[in-house]
């Protein structure tokens, strides 16, 4: 798959293509449904696949400081498009000055001019250019215009978790805030992930019989409410199943927010400095201050055993 950061990176001789916009962070189930129906019809016509998103979040630059938190960053983005079958991922700075073209201007620029876009497949609330003025009713009168086609995809509804709303990123966010990883994972169709760099932290996990992987994670990610969560820990491509503490650390009087896996039945592990994955199944319990050490160490054993079960329980279904 191609990668592209910037107009400018698209190849001089690029032809006719299948085109998506937006945002699709955290590649949901709703995005999914979108971007698999533009591989479909690319490969019926017999163009490639393109999806166009944008570095940073849009919100930023239009209102700095309003940065939502991310389900995916770009590199997870762009496998999970790969996964889908997309032939290409443009990733546009998105700038002040971008910010300010107008919707006519933006589809001329990127989808005419660079991407010779055929047809253009995109959600029924899709909206583009300054102040998010163009529309997919405006999409569609310029396609007449410039020799493109478009289709507006209506989202699945979500079940259970959503409360019937459409499958959304701020949806999963809310839930993820919330500590519901099942719900948010019933939206993106997988459990949630947070990525970062293992870092050496107070090694108290290890001094009580449980070393975790402190995980700095990266910028703006979405962390999931304080607590105690089944899940993963992914090193090298290796998932182990994994108990999960997000938050303070009350026990023993912390201020800083940590993400920390203990990676079950594990040892002698080495994590410093790894790039690592944190995968979040489902909650446990809330972040506790015990009145003593053994009563933390029995919390955590007991941690570690409903984690276990939850996880084998999910790898039978």
């Amino acid at each position: 798959m191609h990668c592209w950061r910037g107009l400018e990176d698209i190849p001089e001789d690029w032809g006719r293509s299948v085109v998506t916009i937006g945002s699709y962070d955290g590649v949901h189930r709703g995005h999914q449904l979108i971007i698999g129906r533009a591989v479909e019809r690319a490969r019926e016509l017999g163009v490639p696949s393109v999806v166009v998103t944008f570095d940073p979040h849009p919100s930023e630059v239009v209102r700095p400081g309003t940065h939502p938190p991310l389900l995916a960053p770009h590199q997870r983005r762009a496998e999970l498009m790969a996964g889908l079958g997309v032939d290409a991922v443009l990733i546009l700075p998105f700038t002040a000055a971008f910010s300010q073209l107008s919707p006519a201007d933006f589809i001329v620029k990127v989808l005419v001019d660079k991407l010779h876009a055929k047809l253009v497949i995109e959600g029924p609330n899709f909206r583009f250019g300054h102040r998010a003025a163009g529309d997919v009713t405006f999409l569609t009168e310029l396609g007449a215009t410039y020799d493109y086609g478009t289709e507006v995809i209506d989202l699945y509804v979500s079940g259970e978790a959503g409360g019937g709303e459409p499958f959304s990123s701020t949806l999963t966010r809310r839930l993820i805030a919330e500590g519901d990883v099942a719900g948010a994972a019933e939206i993106l169709g997988r459990p949630h992930r947070v990525e970062g760099v293992v870092v050496r932290g107070a090694q108290r996990g290890r001094e009580l019989g449980f070393p975790t992987a402190n995980v700095e994670t990266l910028p703006h990610s979405a962390i999931p409410a304080d607590g105690v969560y089944a899940g993963w820990l992914t090193v090298n491509g290796e998932a182990m199943p994994a108990a999960i503490s997000v938050g303070t650390n009350p026990q023993f009087d912390g201020t800083e927010r940590t993400v920390e896996a203990y990676a079950i039945d594990r040892v002698g592990l080495d994590l410093y400095g790894l790039h690592v994955a944190v995968d979040f199944l489902a909650y446990v319990r809330g972040m506790l201050k015990f009145e003593s050490i053994d009563d933390l160490l029995v919390a955590m054993a007991a941690d570690v055993k409903r984690s276990s079960e939850l996880i084998e329980a999910y790898e039978r279904s």
